[in-house]
């Protein structure tokens, strides 16, 4: 595909991760990070997401309010792509950003890939993810991709999940609804609070 011409603003970035459900069973593949950026795409003026690798972050050090700009192609298939460009080259910083302002949201570098597994995550209400986390480079939407008979693992399903990987002690953090997972004939798993308190046991409220 012909790679699109895209320059503008960091408004913030997450962690780019995908997840894969059976039933009771969940499998994380951390891949990257996700930038959202307020800026143009071929002449077109807008907000859009671009996707990049980990040695992009080693390099670039991406936060909120750094100018770049670059080229990338369209996702190919956006119900199990979180980012709308992906394939990027030319990748560049245009300017610098200014000082981080005071959290929550956290604006700053996002840490490594394996510092977001060893934290683990909670669920994170959507509506809260879009209204208040949206530019926190500790919340994360992830493609989620369930197989609904594991005896037929072609029989899939997909959709997007929220989550947040930052401090128990956020003011803006919303768990939202429970998740519930399809099965085989009919049945459903329903992921309650526990697998939340179980995945983040490790640290603290300030943590």
């Amino acid at each position: 595909m012909t790679k699109l011409a895209w320059s503008g603003t960091l408004l913030g970035v997450q962690p780019r991760i995908d997840l894969m459900r059976s039933f009771d069973i969940r499998q994380h593949t951390y891949l990257g990070y996700l930038l959202l950026i307020e800026g143009t795409i071929a002449d077109e003026s807008r907000r859009f997401t671009v996707r990049v690798g980990p040695g992009a972050m080693v390099k670039h050090r991406f936060h909120a309010g750094m100018k770049i700009s670059g080229a990338a192609e369209l996702a190919a298939d956006p119900e199990r792509e979180v980012a709308e460009l992906y394939k990027v080259a030319g990748l560049k910083v245009i300017a610098a950003a200014d000082v981080e302002p005071a959290p929550p949201p956290w604006h700053g570098v996002p840490p490594t890939l394996p510092v977001y597994r060893e934290r683990g995550h909670r669920r994170l209400d959507a509506r809260t993810y879009e209204a208040q986390c949206l530019t926190c480079k500790w919340a994360c939407c992830m493609a989620v991709t369930m197989i609904i008979d594991q005896w037929n693992p072609q029989k899939r399903r997909y959709r997007f999940e929220t989550f947040c990987y930052g401090p128990k002690s956020c003011k803006l953090y919303r768990a939202g609804p429970t998740r519930k997972v399809p099965g085989r004939n009919g049945m459903t798993w329903e992921e309650e609070d526990w697998v939340d308190e179980e995945a983040t046991a490790g640290r603290g409220q300030d943590a």
